[in-house]
């Protein structure tokens, strides 16, 4: 099969899928204008080019929160992995291991962080959470994460509430096939039930405060979108934020991750890295987001698309084809590193 842009992989992906399955995967909330947005942001950001620097084969990896990165492109946290592929969160993780970049196994994982540690030796994995209301099953959380040698957590704080999400609403998708469930959700303590995700209105910061005293891991708070939330997220010690809009699929009118990320970049001070999500398809993407400010990203989709096209190996010349276009794109802009990308290298063209 000849995949050589990752449009290639989603069309594949449709194909294969079940259409419900695919409605899950790629739709949003509401009317999906921030799904589009996401996308149509970056193609209004141009790169501006420098020229006559002498550089050799760029370098690409970053270091974030004690994983290395050979590209600053980490596997974001999607749910359900085994709709696209049986093998689910094992192949992913795989890839991730093979492409050497860190892979966020997601709280709704349809196979265990522990079993996905184990099918993939030496692979950097973080882990997910919705904090739950039941403070002790989300102690038991995370110290499966922990015990699976996950890195850090990151803490989706976007959804006090499930958003409305319009094409599950019209396929009838509410649960999963009675052979898959949320695997990381199963309670040893009440027979092995599986416990439903519970969404909280109520959570706080107070939360993320009893959290960061539950552990020691690096925590990430995923789906801040507001400068003030990022200065808070520096007073109640985050090590990292992640620009988020959950792709959208929580908040439909959230403006785009890439335009929100300058000032979230200027909150943040310095002081944390900031991550983002959302809309990335292409290697000069991942080199907008770095010149604004970013210290990697993370892509959702574009992983679903090569695993239910290809398995392990889709997912693998995903991550790949990135790669490629992110040294490409860094040397056309003179960019011996990453790290010399800069604000003034990206221009809004519209």
């Amino acid at each position: 099969m000849g995949f050589g842009t990752l449009r290639a992989f989603e069309d594949e992906a449709r194909a294969r899928l079940e259409p419900a399955h695919y409605d899950y995967f790629a739709g949003g909330a509401g009317d999906e204008l921030t799904v589009r947005a996401n996308e149509a942001a970056f193609a209004r950001l141009g790169l501006v080019p420098r020229v006559l620097r002498g550089a050799a084969k760029p370098e690409t990896g970053v270091t974030l929160l004690g994983s290395r990165a050979a590209v600053p492109v980490l596997v974001a946290p999607t749910a359900f992995h085994r709709l696209a592929h049986p093998e689910g969160e094992r192949a992913t993780a795989r890839a991730a291991a093979a492409a050497e970049t860190v892979m966020i196994v997601s709280m709704a994982a349809t196979v265990a962080v522990g079993d996905v540690a184990d099918a993939a030796p030496g692979a950097d994995l973080w882990f997910q959470l919705y904090v739950q209301p039941d403070a002790a099953f989300t102690e038991t959380l995370v110290r499966r994460a922990e015990a699976a040698g996950c890195k850090a957590l990151v803490v989706t704080v976007d959804s006090p509430v499930m958003g409305l999400r319009e094409r599950d609403l019209r396929n009838g998708f509410h649960d999963l096939p009675e052979h898959l469930c949320c695997e990381n959700m199963r309670d040893g303590a009440h027979g092995d039930r599986v416990r439903p995700i519970v969404m909280s209105p109520e959570l706080s910061w107070e939360d993320i405060d009893r959290l960061r005293e539950m552990t020691a891991l690096p925590i990430v708070l995923k789906g801040v979108t507001h400068p003030a939330d990022a200065r808070l997220a520096l007073d109640h010690g985050v090590s990292a934020i992640m620009v988020s809009n959950h792709g959208g699929r929580q908040l439909d009118t959230v403006p785009a991750t890439i335009d929100l990320l300058p000032d979230i970049v200027a909150a943040a001070g310095g002081a944390v890295p900031v991550l983002l999500d959302g809309g990335v398809r292409r290697g000069t993407d991942v080199l907008k987001a770095l010149a604004l400010g970013a210290t990697a990203v993370a892509v959702g989709r574009p992983v679903i698309w090569g695993l239910a096209a290809d398995g392990e190996r889709g997912v693998t010349r995903v991550l790949g084809l990135l790669r490629t276009e992110v040294e490409h794109a860094l040397t056309l802009c003179g960019c011996a590193s990453v790290h010399e990308l800069e604000p003034g290298m990206v221009r809004r063209t519209c």
